[in-house]
């Protein structure tokens, strides 16, 4: 087991880099997460879209063993949800994540929320993340081999196109 962080800086650079953009395993929705509208409930695409974020950081390097071994994690700062089509029980769903833009103590990321054999769009998600030193519980820059590792998948998903809905702000209509 490593304990050190040269161990595992080590660990993080033999990681495969996510491909872009990142797509999470297939996720069921389940019982208790139904409303009494009969559909999926509005916090539980939260729930299903954080997941598929803890799936890409695995890949960055900035999971569990992160914050254990590191004392460093993220937190979610603002999050923009967009509910664009209902999905009920049995519907299976998957996530897409792309890395938009990154600094030293930031993260930029924009999900879809899929149907996963239909293929349409039920929500998105954008989100600013910062990165906590967890020993002092306040913001503090990536390490440079995780800083080096994250450039690294913006770089990639900077070759793929933008998905609709970046930058929505909430307002009402004018007019």
């Amino acid at each position: 087991m490593m304990t050190t962080a040269s161990s595992a800086k080590n660990t993080i650079t033999d990681l495969p880099l996510p491909p872009a953009p990142f797509l999470s395993s297939v996720m069921q929705i389940e019982p208790q997460w139904i409303d009494y509208n009969g559909h999926l409930n509005m916090a539980y695409y939260n729930v299903m879209m954080d997941r598929a974020i803890d799936q890409m950081w695995l890949h960055l390097g900035i999971g569990p063993t992160y914050m254990k071994e590191r004392h460093g994690s993220t937190f979610t700062a603002v999050c923009h949800v967009r509910y664009l089509r209902e999905i009920y029980l049995g519907d299976p769903v998957q996530i897409t994540v792309y890395l938009l833009a990154a600094d030293e103590k930031r993260l930029h990321t924009f999900e879809e929320l899929r149907h996963a054999t239909e293929g349409w769009i039920s929500a998105t998600s954008e989100n600013m993340t910062i990165h906590i030193d967890m020993k002092a519980r306040k913001t503090a820059p990536f390490p440079p081999d995780i800083r080096a590792r994250i450039q690294a998948v913006v770089d990639g998903h900077a070759a793929v196109p933008r998905p609709e809905g970046i930058g929505r702000k909430v307002a009402m209509p004018s007019g």
